[in-house]
């Protein structure tokens, strides 16, 4: 029996495993106005798998696109003479979104039948020559759950979006979970972001779209079907990594079984360092040798060079910053699901301001060991075997006293990067043997730099710049736009702020110790400023602070300053924000009703998003400058989900390097356009693009096939930068893969290194580095004259 999905308050006629159809769901079927195409049971796409109880909601073989099918700059046709399926073809190189979405009227009601679990499977192949990756969202009363898949080009299959089940509310610590599913063949979507809790009874929509590509894709769909009950692994989650933390349910070309191995592989490693020396036109510094010389500082300067901005090294030479984030060990560490006496642990030390961290990752003293207890039998489950602690592999147990997700607020954790780098180098000195190697891998892979989070003890390697950075932590108050993703907001205007971004700027300026390789130094991270996508994510660090008193919130207070002295009267506010707040008192206090006018109130409410921060900006520069007067201040790198126009605009006016970590494709020109009208140096501080196929349970924000795909994606990636004049920089993030069993901090788990768990290289994307980094100055700088006639910036010299 096909049905096409048509209305539905009651469940849809569901073809059981044996093809029962009951006369009840039959009735129900016709008073919902459903479809009923034929009475012979729902057929299914050769190839496709049968998850076991199925209802099909579209098999399209009517020849019909579904009226509820709505495509947003897409176009959709019903493809194949026989089997008909739909064809999508998204147009994404002229729109940065396109999509197309089941909207079902009235909205769908899954919840009359109870069930182990709810999902919903579907045919996706894809008829292009690039991977596409998907993002699903579906869409109830609770809100919007959002998963993704990678259709690898030419292919294609089964895949599953897990809607309710019991492993979908299991807190297990990981970003993405490896699949449930018994059959292995299906593809589970990967979790994103959204809620986990779907009203199985007021489904109203199910949105496919791809965001942020520079390539058109298309997506081939069918067989589009509801699932109750598909079999489980009970075992799915048990022993999921091996000693060196690979993926013990997955084979893959470069997977270790034995330390010789790892042994091997260095041996054969430091052979083709030998053979990739730097590019012979490199200066000391990293500057492009064969290019015109400008004037020399001493340090990294920014300078706009015959209409492209540049960085220019501490010899005068251009230089474009490419390189790696988070070469360092503190994020490699996994929760264990241990823990110890909290009274027998010695005290930690505080959380660091900088890029820096412990290097025993807090290893707690032998004599806790005693006090070691299971706190989360998912979480320990997880490991096949963990080394003992006085053993070599030992070497990679640590303590976090605190984490954003998971089982464990706290507890043992375990980096079997550290400890597979301990298998490598014996001996005491194994750090700084790893230290070593890394630089010597960057200078080899071609880049010319570090990017944000290296160890601090590689700042004085004395052969590669760095970028330093600096956490502002403290005791002042802080605001809230209501999406505060990494923490609230600080409040910039309280004088403890700038006292906790002094105490900053001085423990960032110890470390680099006025070294000319610091080539500028970045200040928090991806800090949750709003986005411009409505009134209230625009402007919801205002509307926050608006509700506070301000005798408690300096900002608030700050904000009553601003808008007394503009409209002077009460009266002159209320008329122009159709208002009826009683008094300057009633204002401040918090407790006045500002009404619903977002109109009335936008121009001053974009007004005071600039004071606010312009405050930040202008007091993280001066407490910068106070200490490191000749070093960059290259911002706080906003998030693609963190940024607004005026936040971008206060930015501008103290920053010397406009930083941001875009997670895409490339920067797609429609959101993009303003660069030029900002005209300011920038750089790209994090992107990736990660896959599956070794063992990661998620791909990373942005997914590729294989991973000579990713490596093709990442050098089209840094092409794009270094074609862009105002870019002067591309930092990709990072240098290892994530645990697949999770970091310890919030569970990501991702396929995003330029090495394995086990400091194995890949060697498809270090080909590509090498490939990019060679041909970089001639490509960047190739065809500009050395004529004079250039102009400054802010920090060039005098």
């Amino acid at each position: 029996m096909t049905v096409h999905k048509r209305a539905c308050t009651t469940p849809p006629p569901r073809a059981s495993r044996s093809f029962r159809v009951r006369w009840p769901v039959l009735i129900a079927a016709a008073c919902a106005g459903l479809v009923l195409a034929t009475t012979s049971p729902p057929a299914v796409a050769a190839g496709a798998h049968d998850l076991g109880d199925e209802t099909m909601l579209y098999d399209f073989q009517d020849g019909l696109v579904p009226a509820e099918v709505g495509p947003y700059q897409a176009k959709t046709t019903i493809v194949g003479r026989g089997d008909k399926k739909l064809r999508v073809d998204f147009q994404a190189r002229k729109n940065y979104y396109s999509s197309f979405s089941v909207r079902p009227e009235p909205v769908w009601n899954w919840s009359a039948e109870e069930s182990e679990s709810l999902g919903i499977a579907m045919e996706l192949t894809n008829p292009s020559d690039r991977s596409v990756q998907l993002t699903i969202d579906l869409e109830s009363s609770t809100g919007v759950a959002t998963r993704s898949v990678n259709v690898p080009a030419g292919g294609g299959g089964t895949y599953y979006f897990d809607v309710d089940s019991p492993a979908l509310h299991r807190d297990t610590g990981l970003r993405a979970d490896p699949s449930w599913l018994a059959d292995k063949d299906v593809t589970s979507a990967v979790w994103m972001w959204g809620s986990k809790e779907t009203d199985t009874s007021r489904i109203s929509q199910l949105n496919f779209y791809v965001a942020g590509l520079l390539h058109d894709r298309s997506v081939i769909v069918d067989d589009i079907r509801v699932v109750r009950d598909a079999p489980a692994d009970p075992d799915y989650l048990k022993g999921l990594v091996d000693a060196f933390g690979q993926n013990n349910k997955v084979d893959y070309k470069g997977k270790v079984s034995r330390t010789s191995e790892i042994l091997r592989q260095r041996a054969a490693e430091a052979k083709d360092l030998r053979r990739h020396p730097v590019p012979e036109d490199r200066s000391r510094y990293g500057g492009w040798l064969n290019g015109p010389r400008l004037e020399a500082t001493g340090n990294f300067r920014v300078e706009k060079y015959q209409g492209r901005w540049t960085l220019v090294d501490p010899d005068g030479y251009l230089f474009f910053s490419t390189g790696i984030d988070n070469a360092r060990m503190f994020d490699s560490p996994t929760t264990t699901g241990y823990d110890f006496d909290h009274d027998a642990i010695q005290e930690l030390p505080p959380p660091s301001l900088t890029a820096g961290g412990p290097e025993d990752l807090n290893r707690v003293q032998k004599s806790a060991l005693p006090t070691r207890t299971k706190m989360s039998e998912t979480r320990a489950d997880l490991f096949s075997k963990l080394p003992k602690y006085r053993t070599r592999a030992g070497e990679g147990f640590g303590y976090a006293p605190d984490t954003l997700a998971g089982p464990v607020a706290q507890g043992e954790t375990y980096s079997f990067y550290k400890a597979n780098v301990a298998r490598k180098y014996p001996g005491s000195n194994y750090m700084e043997r790893w230290r070593d190697n890394t630089v010597d891998r960057m200078l080899s892979w071609g880049f010319t730099s570090f990017g944000n989070w290296t160890d601090p003890e590689m700042y004085d390697n004395d052969r590669i710049p760095y970028f330093a950075h600096g956490w502002i932590k403290g005791d002042f108050k802080t605001v809230s736009t209501g999406q505060d993703y990494w923490g609230p907001m600080p409040d910039p205007f309280d004088p403890a702020f700038s006292d906790a971004a002094a105490r900053t700027a001085r423990a960032v300026a110890d470390e680099v110790a006025d070294s000319p390789l610091a080539i500028g130094v970045f200040m928090d991270n991806e800090l949750s400023w709003g986005n411009a996508g409505s009134f209230s994510t625009r402007y919801g660090v205002v509307i926050d602070t608006m509700s506070r008193d301000a005798a408690e919130s300096p900002t608030k207070s700050a904000f009553s300053d601003e808008l007394e002295e503009k409209y002077g009267t009460i009266d002159a506010l209320n008329a122009a924000w159709q208002t009826t707040v009683p008094s300057w008192e009633a204002l401040r206090s918090g407790s006045a009703d500002l009404g619903s006018d977002e109109t009335a109130k936008e121009s001053d409410y974009s007004a005071l998003m600039t004071l606010y921060a312009t405050q930040y900006f202008k007091t993280v520069d001066a407490e910068l400058d106070k200490v490191m007067p000749d070093h960059l201040y290259a911002g706080s790198r906003f998030a693609s989900w963190g940024r607004t126009p005026e936040v971008v605009e206060a930015a501008s006016k103290y920053v010397d390097i406009m930083s941001y970590n875009e997670y895409r494709e490339g920067l797609h020109p429609s959101e993009w356009a303003f660069l030029e009208e900002l005209d300011k140096p920038s750089l790209i501080g994090e992107f990736h693009m990660g896959t599956t196929t070794t063992g990661q349970p998620h791909p990373g924000l942005v997914s590729a096939g294989t991973q000579a795909e990713r490596a093709r994606m990442y050098a089209e990636y840094m092409e794009q930068l270094i074609d862009n004049p105002y870019m002067v920089g591309g930092h990709w993030f990072q240098y290892a893969d994530s645990p697949v069993t999770g970091r310890a901090l919030d569970g990501e788990n991702y396929n995003i290194g330029f090495v394995s768990v086990t400091d194995r290289p890949y060697p498809e994307i270090v080909a590509a580095a090498r490939d990019v980094n060679q041909r970089l100055y001639d490509r960047r700088y190739g065809n500009l004259a050395t004529a004079e006639g250039h102009y400054t910036g802010r920090r060039s010299a005098e």
